[in-house]
């Protein structure tokens, strides 16, 4: 399945639906964002739990990059856990 990694010049996040999250059973932290039924995992410790438990469950993927020069319009959705 292909996924998006979004990144600005500060940062980077993959957006992953937030049914695919519970299937994982992964808890983001407050560091990554959401918007309606998506997640956007951020880049140094969410994206890689991510990574993992697809590994680990036999799940391929692919990331399709979506730079931006500016600041990501991600960095205003709501955070995980606040």
């Amino acid at each position: 399945m292909e996924y998006t990694y979004h990144t600005d010049p500060g940062h980077g996040w993959i957006e992953v639906p937030l049914s695919e999250l519970r299937r994982l059973k992964l808890k983001p932290s407050p560091y990554s964002y959401k918007k309606g039924q998506l997640a956007y995992l951020e880049e140094d410790c969410d994206a890689s739990a991510w990574t993992a438990a697809k590994r680990a469950a036999g799940e391929p993927f692919q990331l399709t990059i979506q730079h931006t020069d500016h600041d990501h319009p991600i960095r205003n959705f709501s955070r995980f856990g606040g």
